[in-house]
């Protein structure tokens, strides 16, 4: 019985890495994702700056958080935790565009 014991342990340990390996790989992923999206917002600044627009556009704003929460129902994820994220990094692009005019 010991015996069963131990290689169900070893079985589940295995597995648990495994899952704890794709999950460090997703959340590498989405660093990656997050600094892709931080360069195109950074570049849309400077668009902004040169065309003298104002760094808030709420109507996009408006477009981005209704098409994330379009993906968490599309995903089955929980659609107002997407949006708090993608608030978030709407507020953390507008701050870097104000400190850089």
């Amino acid at each position: 019985m010991a015996n069963d014991n131990t290689e169900s342990r070893r079985d589940t340990e295995v597995t648990l890495d495994e899952h704890r390996q794709e999950i460090e790989d997703i959340d590498r992923e989405l660093v990656e994702l997050i600094a892709r999206r931080t360069y195109v917002a950074d570049t849309i600044a400077k668009v902004k700056a040169e065309l003298d627009l104002p760094t808030t556009d709420e109507a996009q704003e408006d477009k981005v958080m209704e098409r994330a929460g379009k993906n968490a129902e599309r995903f089955e994820v929980d659609a107002n935790l997407v949006k708090a994220i993608f608030r978030l990094l709407i507020e953390l692009n507008k701050v870097e565009q104000r400190e850089n005019r």
